[in-house]
This record gives structure tokens, sequence and C-alpha cells, in this order.
């Protein structure tokens, strides 16, 4: 069997790999043991929130099917942080569970040029030191000329209840046994990592009167601009833990895998156990639990927040200490998996290994958490796999151009410790790189790179122009004493009271243009603020370090030189960004720069 691109793996990585391949021509291979397993969420059903929205709207803008997918299977919509500042706002959607993994074998099937390989890839193929194909568990050899890796947890994948495990890469599923010696063998490092899912309570059991309602948001928001015809179906609801919770955490740590000396891998800070919650956070005697749908057909509730690896018969004590839970009945128990990852620092921003040319990587096998943070990458990845393949020049996303530029930078700069997820607070450029104008920024980019047709780029072109449009406009009349800007930026004023006093324009914007409309003007000068720190960071990566010697730089800090020799960064944006590397150390740097004369500046491809 011969392909141009091997995608080894069909979750949320793996489906953007697959699916921007094929529509780039390529004829694509997706090898893996089950493929009705596609789309599976073995988490929260569910896309989107702080850092992970803003990453949904670029894959989105730049032609990917992640938000299309989570529209069409919306059951709860709802936006974060909805009374804070634009550049923290979330779109966050619920979404049918089994629907989604629907919706995602139908998309795959339906696309040209991928085809289903069923079985376990066991190894890499290599000749003349560049990616050749995979090789099955039985055999059998499946050629390309590029291979995307979207294996998960399922690399050496062990899962843990209490202190009993199995070799698995989720629950019920057979973990990748041979894929990591292969990698080993091919000069790659692996970590190794650690990850958790909460128990699914049969909903019948819980007394959801006694809980706090989330409504749906009415009208629902979208990533597509396409609500779900089933958006606001479902609320959502609040519980917390008690002292009664934290008392019998505490009494059985030892039973935990994590706090028993089982696990060897590194958990996530940002989406921690139950027994972490309350270990750390001993002065709090109550942690907020989030209480969601897995659908509107299944009897299951997912307890979004009480992620833990103690024993099943400890974990039904702990159920029922929760409020609305006191008679609550486990239909599937929460457990650990330890797994391996590459250390993605062995990648570059295109996500080619830079161990063997042609080997692309993307999702958890990165060390990262998430669907959003694995569907961004396996975008990325199956683009240039694909250009591989031909032999065109790779792309990716700069860090000043969004969200995903921040987290393809952060992965290969800076390396990782411990499980990777988006934050909103990671990116220094947030207030430009919203999720309301995450087309404005990249569809040019989905553009160019094949995935975005004519006429949806002039679509959104025309519609950027409608709101600057506006918001001149807007600047330019007049009541009394205050222009149109000024009214809408008083506390109480909203765009469709400020036309109806000083007049419509002549073609009416759209809802989302309204929104955008209102943004630009009441942050103007936060966002020029913003805009011109980036123009001044922008330029230091045209700065650049190629041949320097650290060593002959005065007033480096140690660190800082050992960073840097580390690292070799190509330019001072990208040392700027080195871990270790302080504002004194770029101050340095760009005095030798200054003092050296003939300043080299330079924007490389990928660096």
């Amino acid at each position: 069997m011969e392909y141009d691109v091997v995608v080894v793996g069909g979750g949320h990585a793996g489906i953007e790999a697959a699916v921007a391949a094929s529509r780039l021509g390529s004829r694509v291979a997706m090898a893996l043991p089950h493929p009705d397993r596609i789309g599976l969420m073995p988490c929260n059903p569910a896309i989107g929130g702080p850092g992970k929205s803003q990453l949904v709207f670029e894959i989105q803008a730049l032609g990917g099917a992640m938000g299309e997918l989570a529209d069409a299977t919306a059951i709860h919509a709802r936006t974060l942080n909805a009374s804070k500042g634009p550049a923290v706002q979330s779109l966050r959607v619920q979404n049918e569970r089994d629907g989604y993994a629907t919706a995602a074998r139908e998309r795959i099937e339906s696309t040209a040029g991928v085809t289903l390989v069923r079985g376990e890839v066991a190894a890499l193929e290599v000749e003349n030191d560049v990616i050749a194909g995979v090789r099955m568990a039985d055999g059998r050899q499946v050629r390309a000329r590029a291979v995307v890796l979207c294996t998960g947890t399922f690399l050496a994948g062990v899962v843990w209840y209490g202190k009993k495990s199995r070799e698995a890469g989720r629950q019920g599923e057979a973990p990748a046994r041979h894929l990591s010696k292969s990698l080993r063998a091919t000069g790659h490092e692996l970590l190794r990592f650690k990850t958790g899912t909460p128990p699914r309570i049969r909903s019948e059991s819980v007394d959801f009167a006694v809980l706090d309602v989330v409504p749906a948001d009415s009208p629902a928001g979208s990533f597509s601009g396409r609500p779900g015809p089933r958006a606001t179906e479902m609320p959502t609801w609040l519980t917390r833990t008690t002292p009664a919770t934290h008392a019998l955490i505490e009494a059985n740590l030892s039973q935990s895998a994590m706090y028993g000396g089982v696990i060897d891998g590194q958990g996530p800070r940002y989406c921690p156990s139950i027994e972490d919650k309350v270990v750390k956070f001993r002065d709090k005697d109550r942690h907020l639990l989030f209480v969601e749908p897995d659908g509107v057909r299944t009897s299951e509730v997912y307890l979004q927040g009480f992620s833990s690896s103690m024993p099943p018969i400890l974990q039904d004590d702990m159920i029922r200490t929760l409020p609305g839970f006191e008679r609550a009945v486990i239909q599937r128990y929460a457990y650990a998996v330890e797994y391996d990852a590459l250390d993605p620092t062995q990648l570059d921003v295109t996500l080619m290994s830079k161990r063997l040319p042609g080997l692309f990587a993307a999702g958890q096998i990165n060390g990262t958490s998430g669907y959003e943070e694995a569907a961004a990458q396996g975008l990325v990845a199956g683009v240039n796999a694909a250009r591989w393949a031909e032999g065109e020049e790779l792309v990716f996303v700069r860090r000043d151009q969004g969200y995903l530029g921040v987290l393809l930078d952060d992965l290969v700069r800076w390396g990782i410790d411990e499980p990777y997820r988006m934050l909103t607070s990671r990116n220094e450029y947030r207030l430009l790189h919203r999720q309301d104008n995450a087309e404005d920024r990249l569809i040019d980019v989905g553009h160019a790179w094949g995935l975005v047709d004519e006429a949806r780029r002039n679509a959104v072109r025309r519609s950027s122009e409608r709101v600057a449009q506006e918001a001149a406009r807007l600047e330019r009349l007049r009541d009394g004493n205050e222009n149109g800007t000024k009214l809408l930026r008083r506390p109480d004023g909203d765009y469709r009271s400020v036309v109806a006093r000083l007049g419509a324009p002549d073609e009416p914007l759209s809802d989302e243009e309204i929104r955008r409309v209102e943004i630009v003007v009441r942050y103007e000068s936060y966002i020029e603020r913003s805009r011109k720190q980036l123009e001044a960071r922008t330029a230091y990566e045209r700065l650049s370090l190629r041949e320097l010697a650290f060593d002959a730089v005065p007033s480096l800090s140690n660190e800082g030189r050992e960073m840097l020799a580390r690292g070799r960064p190509a330019t001072l944006g990208a040392a700027q960004r080195l871990r270790g590397v302080r504002d004194s150390d770029v101050t340095a740097l760009l005095v030798h720069l200054k003092r050296r004369g003939g300043v080299s500046r330079e924007t490389p491809a990928a660096d």
C-alpha cells in the first residue's frame, strides 16, 4: 500500500491532519485499530473555554473542521467571562458525545482521498534517514512520503484505578505497544506524562433539584457562524465538594495512584485531580464542580473537576458526599492514564521532527492536553505533511499572528515538563488575538495554505470592511457635543441605541458585526496600545542572532547565556521567549548588536 501521507490515530489531531492533507490533494491513509472510535470524546464532551475557544476560532478561520463539528452537535452553548473584557471572553459548547463522534466519522468517510487502514502501527519505516512509511503490527507496510503521529495517550499507555493498573490507551482500548521503541530507535527522546478523567454518573440517580442551573445563552453563539439546531437544548448544573469529601480523600490518600507512589508520570498543573485540589488547597473546604450532560439521549452526566485515581469503592463514597449526589450511582469510574510523549523541542514550528525528516507529530504525543490544542496541531501537521510530500515549503503560524502561533512557539522553543494547556495568560497579544477577529487575522493564511476558497475569503474581507466603515461613520456622526463613538463608550451605551439616535447605516450589520463594532470602538485605545507593543516586538523578530557568539556578549546573566547557547535562537525575538532569558539579557543582546554595527535584519522561514 502506498500513499502520500499516513496519519496515525483518529482523534481530534488525526481528524484535522487527514482532512487538511486530503484537501490539498494528498492520498491519505488513516491508520488506527478501531475506526468506529474516530472522534471519540473520552473526557468532557465539550469544545472551547478560555484560551481554547480562541484556538477553535482560528482553526475555523484556517479551514479546519472542529468548529463545524462542534456547532453541528451542540446541546449547550455559553460565553464564559462575558462580564469581562473581549480578550478573555470565550465560547464553550457542550456536545452530544456520541453525535460528535458520528459526525467526525462521517466527515472522514466522506472526504475524498482518505482511506482507513485498520490495525496497530508498530514501527516507523526509514530509508536514507528519511521517513518512508509505517509498519503494522501484523507485518503490513504502508508506504508514504510523510507520516503524522496523532497517538494521544496510547503510547505505552497504562490506566490506573487506585493501585491497580492495566495496559490501555484509555478505558477499554489497548495501547500502542511498540511505537515508543521505534521512536527511540530513530533518535527521539520521550517523556512520561499522566492525565485523568472524572467518573460518569447515572443521571437518574442525581437530584438535580438541589443543583444550581446554568442555562445556555440565547441566542446561542457558534464557532462557524451557524449555531447548532439544538445549541440551547440542555442546561448544565453546579455542585460543590464538602468538608466530608475532603476528609474522606485526606484519610485515603495512600490509596490514590498519584499519592500512593505508583505513578511516575507528571500530571497537568491546570487540570488537577480532586486529590490534588484537596492537598494543595487545604485552606479551602469547597471546590466548584460542573455537572454536564454527555448528550440528550445518554443516561450519563460528566462531573467536571472531579478527576481521580482513587479505587472504585472509594469513588462511590466520595461522590455521595456531594450535594445532589447522595444516592448517585457511578456508571463509569474515574481513572488515571500514564503515557509516553515526545519532547516537543525535537520538532520545529512546522511540527516536523528535527531527527527524522518527513515525520510530523500532533496532539497529546507532543505533551499537550485538550481536544482544541490537539486539533490545532493536527491542522498544521496535516498541511505540512501534504506540502512535504509534494516538495513544497513548509508553513506555520507565527506567535504574533494568533494563539496557534503561541502554542507552536511555546512547545518547540521552550519545551515542557508537564502536560501543556492553552491559557489566555500565555498570550501576550491576547487583546489583539480575540476570538471575534480570528477570521480577520488568519483568513488570508488559510487561503494561502489552500484550505479556504476565494468566495469565503472575499466574504470575510467584505465583513471586515463593513465593521471598519461603521466604526468610522460613528466617529463622524454627532449629537450635540458627543459623537457616536463617545455615546457607544458610555457604560450604558450599546450599538442599537446609538444608531436609533443617530441613524442606521445604509447596509445593516449582522449581530456578529455589531458585536465587533462595539469591541473596536470601546477598546480602541487599548487595542492601539497593544498593536504598538506588538509592532515593537515584531521588530525583534527581524534582528538576526545567527552566528553570534553569546560568550562575547557582555552583561548576560549566567542563566541567560546558558539558555541562549542551548537554544541557539535565530532572532532576538526568539531569544526573548526562551525560558531563563531575562529582559536585561535581551537589552544586553540589543546593545551588543548595535555596537557591532551593520545589524543583520531578516525573517527566517522557521527558526
